[in-house]
């Protein structure tokens, strides 16, 4: 098995896909208002997952999955990723806001798809863990309603950590967010996946230019890794392969 990533991929479907007919996908969203880059950005992460993913793969979507507000609005985003091999395992990011009644979003997924909240999804010898964070103390503008978010999204990721039971050897840990400021001071996320012996943190929500404010690859004895779709060219990108 192995284990990929790629967040941020900003659904917006109108009607159902057909790979095979592009020019009849509706988007209510498009997303090349953020740059040339992102033209047709869905094909691109279709054709290129289609080239990298095998069915025995798994494939982490660190949040910002559809631009949709209500559940019902993000069906056909929901169908599109039923239509690509692999298993995805998801938080949730800040803007999916029809990510609400966790019941019923997990009724509403395809068969391949499954999100964790305040849980984990064991996958082997690997568990995989995350919340949706949110912006850290020490960012620019942090104000107390912020504290208030941080705080419920510590709780979230350690509830999702501590759930981890014996024969798990490798723990990877998903957060929307980077899991620091923009100084990449340490704070209680990174002493939370200290604590539970996280390796690998997966993040994404930084696009563009934002993305040289990423983390190094490596810090606090921890790999992290930025998988915002237009930081990897929209391929998911290999984070460990597990036997």
């Amino acid at each position: 098995m192995r284990i990929y990533a790629i967040g941020d991929i900003h659904l917006s479907f109108r009607r159902p896909v057909d790979p095979g007919h592009w020019g009849n996908v509706e988007v209510y969203k498009p997303m090349d208002v953020f740059g040339e880059k992102w033209r047709g950005h869905h094909r691109k992460i279709y054709e290129n997952w289609i080239k990298t993913i095998k069915g025995e793969d798994l494939v982490l979507i660190p949040g910002d999955i559809s631009w949709a507000m209500k559940l019902c609005e993000a069906r056909y985003d929901l169908d599109f990723l039923g239509l690509l091999p692999g298993t995805i395992v998801s938080v949730a990011g800040n803007h999916d806001y029809w990510w609400q009644s966790l019941s019923r979003v997990r009724a509403a997924l395809p068969c391949n798809m499954r999100v964790i909240q305040n849980d984990h999804f064991p996958a082997g010898p690997v568990a995989i863990c995350g919340s949706r964070g949110w912006l850290c103390p020490g960012a620019e503008g942090f104000s107390g309603h912020d504290l208030k978010i941080y705080r419920r999204e510590l709780i979230r990721m350690e509830n999702s950590l501590k759930g981890i039971g014996p024969g798990i050897k490798y723990v990877i840990a998903m957060i929307h967010y980077m899991p620091t400021n923009d100084r990449h001071e340490k704070n209680e996320f990174i002493e939370i996946f200290q604590k539970y012996g996280v390796r690998t943190v997966v993040y994404s929500h930084l696009h563009g230019s934002a993305a040289r404010m990423r983390l190094p690859d490596s810090a606090w004895g921890i790999d992290f890794h930025l998988v915002s779709a237009d930081f990897l060219d929209f391929t998911p990108a290999l984070i460990m392969e597990s036997s």
